[in-house]
């Protein structure tokens, strides 16, 4: 199967679950699905304000900081500091939870899968990465900060720009700033 490269440039803003701020939709499977019938779901919300994350039941959640000062996060009444740029923390989207920004508007990187179907993984890359996916796996790369190239298309890839590689397909990719390689598991793989 062809690469399936997703421009930020083509992607639509929408109102988040909870109507608390806003997201734009990398990628989602199957394809056209929605925030309650989601597999796996990877997007970048801007967030303005402090207040309660969208409840996702059944879903484990991976988020990160990509742009601002950071947050503080508060799951299930436990505190985190998210602070460092690009650091990936796991959470279960079932869990009751608040955040307050750390010094104004933030950007971030969210990962969401439903448990029952799917687990994920996030690896940041700042130099070469070498992707190939294995059956029952899918691997997505987004550029977080800076650029890629993927090595055997020469397909520059620019700040949120990602490419979307299915079990088979296999690419290197030079980075020339901060991409996030997600790999994506069936459960029926795993």
């Amino acid at each position: 199967m062809a690469l399936q490269i997703l421009r930020a440039q083509d992607r639509t803003p929408a109102p988040w679950k909870n109507g608390g701020g806003v997201t734009s939709e990398v990628a989602v499977h199957p394809e056209g699905a929605g925030t309650d019938d989601f597999v796996w779901r990877v997007s970048v919300a801007d967030v303005a304000q402090a207040g309660p994350f969208s409840v996702f039941e059944g879903v484990d959640r991976i988020i990160a900081v990509v742009d601002g000062a950071g947050m503080a996060l508060a799951v299930d009444g436990a505190p985190q500091v998210l602070d460092t740029p690009y650091e990936p923390f796991a959470f279960s989207g079932d869990s009751d939870t608040t955040c307050e920004l750390l010094g104004g508007p933030i950007v971030d990187f969210n990962v969401m899968v439903r448990r029952s179907e799917a687990s994920a993984q996030i690896r940041i890359v700042r130099d070469r990465a070498e992707v190939r996916p294995e059956a029952g796996t899918r691997a997505l790369a987004v550029v977080l900060e800076g650029a890629a190239t993927l090595g055997r298309e020469s397909v520059r890839l620019g700040r949120l720009d990602a490419v979307l590689f299915d079990a088979g397909d296999a690419d290197d990719i030079a980075v020339d700033g901060v991409l996030a390689l997600i790999t994506i598991a069936d459960r029926a793989a795993v």
